[in-house]
């Protein structure tokens, strides 16, 4: 017997009701998470600009760039989701694992449904924000992005997302042998921050080093959905990274599949 599709609709339906909930850290999020982050690289960048008396870095001007960051905190939001709130290593460590083991549920479908349901705060975020995106001044404002780009961005936001969920899965799935795999999301942040393009744009990054990072997949979680929706990439290119991005997706869904197979042998399901 397997879920019928609306099992895991409803669950995606409970997941963002109740991360909606949560109203004051909605709006802690939205506004004091949102502007420190923009303040912090709005006044960065425009010493760099200012210190170099250069017109374009990495072929963006200021406002370009100021755009290019404003769409990595936005979106994302949307392709790391939840990803500090450890939900399968704790349901392997607290022994939570044990109902879905004998449910007539996938766990994985179950626990990316409940995934996908926790980024309704993000999609606001990013809905709101780009709506008033073009009112900002100084050029940052020019943005009119047409419907191609959109779904362009759209579908590298979706690969982008589940790309991120199933690098994570097998990091996640250490917890059948350790009591505390946080580090590893932290490490995880910080090399698909670097490599990726939430840190730095990676046209800052010499030609040899875009050559190799276009074939990672990192690339796929910030870079190629801003690229798009700011129309830098052509359908060609859009559709490269795409393809690149859908084989590591397989590549880590095998990879998560042997270490779990694997955990679950030594599973006890005993918990804390």
């Amino acid at each position: 017997m397997r879920a019928s599709p609306a099992l895991y609709l409803h669950v995606a339906s409970l997941e963002a009701r109740k991360a909606m909930s949560y109203r004051a850290d909605f709006w802690i999020n939205v506004v004091v998470s949102f502007f420190a982050q923009l303040g912090a690289v709005w006044y960065l960048w425009t010493a760099i600009f200012r210190t170099t008396g250069q017109a374009t870095i990495g072929g963006y001007n200021l406002p370009g760039m100021l755009q290019y960051y404003i769409l990595v905190i936005l979106m994302g939001k949307l392709v790391r989701g939840q990803e500090f709130s450890a939900g399968v290593s704790q349901d392997i460590y607290d022994g939570g694992l044990s109902r879905y083991l004998l449910y007539p549920v996938s766990y994985w479908s179950f626990n990316y449904a409940q995934h996908l349901g926790a980024l309704l705060p993000a999609a606001v975020q990013l809905v709101l924000f780009m709506a008033l995106l073009p009112l900002m001044g100084g050029g940052v404002g020019d943005f009119h992005p047409g419907p191609v780009q959109f779904l362009m961005a759209l579908a590298a936001l979706g690969v982008g997302n589940l790309l991120y969920y199933l690098i994570q899965l097998p990091l996640q799935s250490v917890a059948f042998w350790a009591d505390n795999v946080w580090s590893l999301s932290v490490l995880l942040r910080f090399i698909s921050g670097l490599l990726g393009g939430s840190m730095l744009p990676l046209d800052l990054f010499p030609p040899g080093a875009r050559a190799v990072l276009q074939w990672l997949p990192f690339r796929a979680l910030f870079d190629l959905p801003v690229a798009a929706i700011l129309g830098r990439l052509t359908v060609a290119e859009w559709a490269l990274g795409l393809a690149v991005a859908l084989g590591w997706c397989a590549l880590f869904w095998l990879l998560a599949k042997g270490v779990w197979r694997k955990g679950e042998r030594s599973y006890t399901g005993v918990g804390i």
